[in-house]
């Protein structure tokens, strides 16, 4: 569904990605983890168009996505929950929800039910203000709001960064259910090992912006592997 290939990216003088290729199937999670700053959040904004590539190229369901804008790209099913969540805090919880009606056609503007059953505390807050939403109540928010877009695609970096225990769980059962019962794509950036070992189908490595391992989630457990993710 999603294909990166040979992807660079530059700020300046500065090379974020060097040659980076990425696959992501649909009803898969396919992960991507590293230290901080080896790259994976620029190539997590360069998929959905926040970024443009230096060179290589982005494909999403066969077709080259390098010149398109970040709105075309939501339009064509790729959603995205970036790091710090990124919600609206003057606006409703409702609002919030209702900002992801944007690339959608008039007919389908609509909660998805599926939203309030994977996270129901949203429907309990509808009138709330986003920013009076705890940190896990407003990633659940940011996710749902995703998932208003009816997303093909769905890119995740870091849900479970600064969030409780039990809120961790809440989002690891609905990224399930959207693998396992939607048949979405997922591609999640994760620092949290043990988060990845238990929802992963494929696991990407990151170091110094360059992937430099892919196999199943069980290779987290070997040395040669882990020494990219530790300090």
């Amino acid at each position: 569904m999603l294909e990166v290939s040979n992807a660079t990216l530059h700020y300046g003088a500065a090379q974020a990605l060097r040659g980076v290729s990425l696959k992501a199937g649909a009803g898969k999670i396919t992960c991507v983890l590293g230290r901080n700053g080896v790259g994976k959040t620029s190539l997590m904004r360069s998929i959905v168009g926040h970024h443009r590539l230096t060179s290589g190229s982005v494909a999403f369901e066969g077709k080259a996505l390098d010149r398109s804008a970040a709105y075309d790209r939501a339009r064509s099913g790729i959603a995205f929950v970036p790091q710090g969540r990124e919600i609206f805090p003057l606006l409703t919880v409702r609002e919030n929800l209702e900002s992801g009606f944007a690339p959608l056609k008039r007919a389908d503007r609509n909660v998805p039910a599926h939203v309030f059953e994977l996270f129901p505390v949203l429907k309990q807050m509808l009138g709330r203000r986003g920013g009076d939403l705890s940190g896990g109540q407003q990633q659940q928010l940011a996710i749902g709001r995703a998932l208003v877009m009816r997303p093909k695609l769905l890119v995740l970096d870091e849900p479970t960064e600064g969030i409780q225990p039990s809120i961790i769980k809440d989002i690891g059962r609905a990224i399930r259910y959207l693998r396992d019962q939607a048949g979405i794509a997922v591609l999640l950036v994760e620092q949290y090992l043990d988060f990845c070992r238990e929802l992963a189908d494929e696991v990407n490595i990151m170091d110094r912006g360059q992937i430099v391992h892919t196999g199943p989630a069980e290779d987290l457990d070997r040395a040669d592997v882990r020494k990219f993710l530790t300090v």
